[in-house]
């Protein structure tokens, strides 16, 4: 992975976090907050899991055991 797909994974990431809000409150609009929690789990829960890999990625890379390369 070189330096610039790194930062759009992040990017998608953060979005993937942010658009669970959004989906979490139209749908407590629309239908209900217990539906709506069924909606915005998959993309928290994958948001989440890609920011930690990256935080991983970023610590294995400052510490030199694996190198995001430059583009």
């Amino acid at each position: 992975m070189n330096r610039s797909g790194f930062v759009k994974l992040a990017v998608v990431a953060l979005g993937l976090v942010i658009l669970s809000f959004f989906v979490r409150g139209f749908g407590q609009l629309l239908l209900g907050r217990p539906t709506a929690d069924l909606l915005q789990a998959p993309f928290a829960i994958v948001g989440f899991v890609l920011l930690v890999y990256l935080f991983v990625r970023a610590t294995l890379d400052a510490v030199g055991i694996w190198e995001v390369e430059n583009a």
